[in-house]
C-alpha cells in the first residue's frame, strides 16, 4: 500500500489542487526521504521559483511535472500528501512542505518513513532509476494479452511473486494480485510458465477488471490511505478474496484460506483456485 489505485488517485486529486501553483520555497525535515540530489540544500533551491504543471504516474510512483525539472516520488507504504493552508498546524510526520506562492502548501506525511523523493531535469528520469527498469502499465494500451503471455513464458517462479515483480507489470500490489488471481481462478502457487493459453487471457481481463473497479472507487484504505483531500477509498467493500480469511467464498462457499507466498500473506479459494493445471 498504496498501490495503483490509490497512487492514480492520489494523482487526480493533485492535479486538481496544486496543477498551476508556484513554489515559493520548500521545507525538508526528513533528509533521508531525498534521494537525488544528496544534498538537501541543493534540491530546496532548484524546486524554488519552479510551477507545478501537472502530475502523472508511472506504476507506484507519482511523476510531478515542473517548469523543466521532474520530482519522482514512492510513497511507499503510509506515504501521504495533503493541502492545507499556511500557517495551519504542521501534523505530526510531515517531513516535507512546498511553501506555495498562493499562501498554500503542499505537504508530505509519512508515518514510517520510508517514501523516496528523487529530482531530475524534465525527462532525465527514464534512464535513471527507480523508473528505468520498470515493467508494463497494466492499464495501458500496451498491455495485451499477448504481452502478459509472453511476459509469463519467462518465468519460472510462481505466478504471484511474478505479477507483484514491478519489473515485468507495474503497480499490482498484495492486494490486487490476490483480487485478479480469484477472479480469474488461478492458484497463486501456480508456476508463472505453465499458465494455459486460455488462463493467460483470463488473468489479463481479470487484471484491468481489478485495477478499473479500484480507480472507479478511489482505492482500497486498508489502513491508513487516504487521497490529497483526506478521503479515503472504497473499493475495500469491494473485495472478494483479499482480508476474508475464515469466510466462505462468495462464488462457492468454500472457507478462503490464508498462507504465504514470496514472503506476502496470499489470500485463496481452495476449490475455486485449484493448484493443478485447468482445462484450456
Amino acid at each position: 500500500m498504496p498501490e495503483l489505485p490509490e497512487v492514480e488517485t492520489v494523482k487526480r486529486t493533485l492535479n486538481t489542487l496544486v496543477a498551476g501553483k508556484t513554489i515559493e520555497r520548500v521545507t525538508v525535515t526528513l533528509p533521508r526521504i531525498i534521494q537525488r540530489p544528496a544534498n538537501i540544500e541543493e534540491f530546496c533551491d532548484a524546486l524554488s521559483g519552479h510551477t507545478i504543471e501537472q502530475v502523472e504516474r508511472r506504476g507506484k510512483f507519482l511523476r510531478i511535472l515542473l517548469d523543466g525539472l521532474t520530482l519522482v516520488s514512492h510513497l511507499r507504504m503510509e506515504g501521504r500528501y495533503g493541502v492545507f493552508k499556511a500557517g495551519e498546524p504542521v501534523e505530526k510526520h510531515t517531513h516535507v512542505i512546498f511553501h506555495l506562492t498562493d499562501g498554500s502548501e503542499l505537504r508530505y506525511k509519512d508515518v514510517r518513513q520510508f517514501g523516496t523523493m528523487h529530482l531530475f531535469r524534465r525527462d532525465e528520469e527514464w534512464g535513471m532509476p527507480p523508473l528505468q527498469k520498470l515493467g508494463v502499465e497494466p492499464l495501458s494500451e500496451q498491455f495485451t494479452p499477448e504481452v502478459l503471455t509472453a511476459l509469463l513464458r519467462k518465468r519460472r517462479s510462481f505466478i504471484k511473486p511474478v505479477l507483484l515483480n514491478q519489473h515485468v507489470v507495474v503497480g499490482i500490489g498484495n492486494i490486487y494480485v490476490d483480487e485478479a488471481l480469484f477472479r480469474a481462478g488461478i492458484h497463486p502457487l501456480r508456476p508463472a510458465d505453465e499458465l494455459t493459453d486460455a488462463e493467460c487471457v483470463r488473468l489479463h481481463e481479470a487484471i484491468i477488471a481489478t485495477l478499473s473497479e479500484a480507480v472507479e472507487a478511489g482505492g482500497s484504505s486498508i489502513k491508513s490511505y487516504v487521497n490529497g483531500q483526506g478521503e479515503m477509498g472504497m473499493f475495500q467493500h469491494q473485495l472478494q478474496m483479499y482480508g476474508r480469511q475464515g469466510e466462505p467464498c462468495i462464488r462457492c462457499g468454500q472457507i478462503i484460506e490464508k498462507s504465504v507466498v514470496g514472503g506476502r500473506g496470499t489470500h485463496y479459494c481452495p476449490r475455486c483456485q485449484k493448484h493443478s493445471q485447468r482445462a484450456n
